[in-house]
Formats: structure tokens, C-alpha cells, sequence
């Protein structure tokens, strides 16, 4: 049986490498250890293209050096399209919470698409949080151009609704109704 230890961390990788004497007789167990010195640090984007799976064991490896991260980063659009998001999943999956946010960064200050778990969620949170509201605005600016009266109970019931089917439906009824309780029914 072999087991495999992959330690970003180079003291914890020789540390690890030390075979472990054991109990049962004449057997000294040793893993095998995947640490920075084994894997490359890859700073030319053309480079992390030709071999992204590297490149992705180097983000877990070396994230904090970002000279890494942005050749990564910038190589993901020289990959085939169906791999670039994965390799992405993969590194980001696989480095320490401070490499994440960097890689959020990044990502986020090119034209890169919306991949990460954390970009997804806030991505799309932020679009449907402003999709909401510029809904919510027109109603209100529909009601308010055809000089319906809106009182703060209902203003506040609009804004409150997050349901963006119900408030498209209010939107609509805004161009015909007559009172604003009409919206509601």
C-alpha cells in the first residue's frame, strides 16, 4: 500500500518523509510525499497552457507567490474552453484560503467568466440583489409618472417582495391599474 501526502507546506513535506517506525515487526512505514520541491513554479502563461494540470498543483504549491497565479490565470484562456473553468475549480479547490481570495481577485479583474463557488454565489446574488431593485424602481417610477398615489405601505411592500416573478407581474399591472391597491389583487 503506498499513501500519498501532499504538503504545500516544505517543513511539513520533510517532516512527513521521515520514515515512521511501527509496532509490527520489520515494518517501517514511509509515505510518499508530494511537496514544493516537486512541483514547479510556472510563471509563463504559454507554459501553464501546455501543462495546466501542473499548473494548477503549482496554485496549491506556490499560490502565494503571485507571479503564479497571474500566469495561471492568464492561461486559462489560451486552454480549450471546456478545461479552462475545470483546471480553475481545481486549483482554486485546492489552495489555502488566502490564495483563494487572490485568485478571486484576479479572476474578477479580467474578462475570465464567473467559475469559483465563491464567484458564482456572489456573482449571482449581486445580479439578482440588482436585478430586484431596478425592478422595484420601476414599478415605483411607473406608478409615480402616471400620478398614482403610493403610500409608504405599499412603497415598503414593494420593496420587501424578492419574488422576481411577482414583482414582473407588478411591473406589467403598473401600466394599467388605476389604484395601487389594484396591483396587489
Amino acid at each position: 500500500m503506498t499513501v500519498l501526502c501532499v504538503c504545500p507546506d516544505a517543513d511539513a513535506a520533510a517532516y512527513y518523509a521521515e520514515p515512521i517506525a511501527t509496532e509490527l515487526p520489520g515494518y517501517i512505514f514511509q509515505a510518499v510525499v508530494l511537496g514544493p520541491k516537486d512541483v514547479p513554479i510556472i510563471t509563463d502563461p504559454a507554459e501553464v497552457a501546455a501543462h495546466p494540470e501542473l499548473a494548477a498543483m503549482g496554485v496549491m504549491m506556490h499560490g502565494r507567490q503571485e507571479p503564479v497565479l497571474k500566469a495561471f490565470v492568464d492561461a486559462l484562456e489560451l486552454v480549450e474552453p471546456d478545461y479552462g473553468p475545470q483546471y480553475l475549480e481545481y486549483a482554486y479547490n485546492m489552495a489555502a484560503a488566502a490564495v483563494r481570495r487572490i485568485l478571486e481577485e484576479l479572476v474578477s479583474s479580467t474578462s475570465w467568466p464567473v467559475y469559483t463557488p465563491f464567484a458564482k454565489q456572489h456573482f449571482g446574488r449581486g445580479k439578482a440583489e440588482g436585478r430586484t431593485e431596478g425592478e422595484v424602481h420601476a414599478v415605483l417610477t411607473v406608478l409615480d409618472s402616471r400620478g398614482i398615489e403610493v403610500p409608504e405601505s405599499a412603497r415598503a411592500r414593494i420593496h420587501a417582495c424578492t419574488d422576481l416573478q411577482e414583482i414582473d407581474a407588478w411591473l406589467k399591472k403598473a401600466g394599467v391599474v388605476q389604484t395601487v391597491d389594484e396591483l396587489f389583487d
